[in-house]
Order: structure tokens, then C-alpha cells, then sequence
């Protein structure tokens, strides 16, 4: 369940991002796009979310 709500919270952080801060010539891989940065952002959560559970 902590998984699952950090990619969530990553997700909306990502898209945040990448909506009002990211490039804006859409040169940029990472930012220019604020789809990919919605997924990066839903894998870095669930990574921080998933960092001390065993």
C-alpha cells in the first residue's frame, strides 16, 4: 500500500513539474514532455516508498 500511494504522490509531483516548470521549448527529454515526467515521476515515488521495506 505504501508503494502504491508514493507512486501516486511522485505522479502528481512529476506532473506538476513538468506542467509549470519544465522546458518549455520541448527540446528538453525529461521536462519538455509532462507525460514522461508524470511516469518518472510514479517510478522515482514508488522507489522512495519501497526504499526501506523488506
Amino acid at each position: 500500500m505504501k508503494i502504491i500511494i508514493g507512486g501516486l504522490i511522485g505522479g502528481v509531483i512529476g506532473f506538476l513539474y513538468g506542467r509549470f516548470i519544465g522546458c518549455r521549448s520541448g527540446m528538453c527529454p525529461l521536462t519538455g514532455n509532462y507525460y514522461i515526467s508524470t511516469i518518472v515521476g510514479i517510478i522515482f515515488g514508488m522507489m522512495l516508498a519501497s526504499g526501506g521495506s523488506k
